[in-house]
């Protein structure tokens, strides 16, 4: 006669199933570290080379406590969120002006795609002659980081609009403000936000690439800080932290996105 699971380990093996997949972070995590830490073990580096997971630990917590994280995180995180204002509405401006017209498009798209050969490491070092070394070149960088994605992102998503929905509402006397909020928006919005995932990550990289060339704060800034006095572990904790940084500008927007297309469907 088989035997009879009892009810405790059956929720359990039903609770793995359904929830499996939010253990495999934190064991990736784990199995990571665990690496890292065989790696600094068997190999013998010095920490100027590779730091084991316990010195960068220690390196967070003396950053944390004498408060230079926190103030630099705050610096890169206003460069990051004034780029996304700026080339976002940049973007969303132009892309639409150039989606709702083919001549404007065959006018100015050579230009802006040639403008995209132009590294932005090489072109951040001029934006610090021309803007100083403050927050405004940083944003500036920052901006023209993201703006080309969302542009074409845009554009794409415009000219998604079914032509059928464009015949039915103009057929029902809609104004160009209701084409606009009712029809163009909601049917580009999947585009967008698609755009928008790619552009916070790459927001990140602009303010550091802009902090790199000449700054005497933010994260970038304290990188070139920690490679100048051989602080590898600092380095590190100023790496995760962008990188915490970018995933979390990421799952915000993919929150974003699923709460929008709930609410639409």
């Amino acid at each position: 006669m088989a035997e009879r699971k009892r009810p405790g380990t059956t929720r359990l093996s039903a609770f793995i199933r359904r929830r499996g997949e939010y253990l495999l972070l934190p064991l990736a995590v784990l199995l990571f570290l665990a690496a890292w830490e065989l790696l600094v073990r068997l190999g013998g580096y010095p920490p100027f080379t590779l730091p084991s997971p316990g010195r960068v630990y220690a390196r967070l917590v003396s950053a944390l406590t004498d408060g230079s994280l926190l103030w630099n995180t705050g610096i890169t995180l206003m460069e990051v969120f004034g780029g996304l204002t700026l080339g976002l509405t940049t973007a969303l401006v132009l892309g639409y002006a150039l989606a709702k017209s083919r001549p404007l498009e065959r006018l100015i798209s050579p230009y802006l795609v040639a403008s995209q050969a132009i590294p932005i490491v090489a072109l951040a070092p001029l934006l610090v002659i021309w803007f100083g070394t403050g927050l405004q070149s940083k944003v500036l960088v920052c901006a023209l980081t993201i703006f080309f994605p969302m542009l074409v992102s845009a554009i794409v998503g415009i000219r998604a609009v079914e032509p059928d929905l464009v015949d039915l509402m103009r057929s029902l006397r809609a104004t160009r403000w209701q084409m606009f909020a009712k029809l163009e928006v909601p049917s580009a919005l999947p585009v967008l936000l698609g755009g928008l995932k790619v552009s916070v990550t790459l927001s990140v990289i602009g303010a550091v690439v802009g902090e790199f060339v000449a700054a005497d704060r933010g994260l970038g800034f304290l990188i070139n800080v920690a490679r100048g006095n051989f602080d590898t572990p600092l380095r590190f904790v100023a790496l995760f932290t962008l990188v915490g940084i970018a995933l979390t500008l990421y799952l915000t927007v993919v929150v974003l996105e699923n709460l929008i297309l709930r609410s639409r469907r």
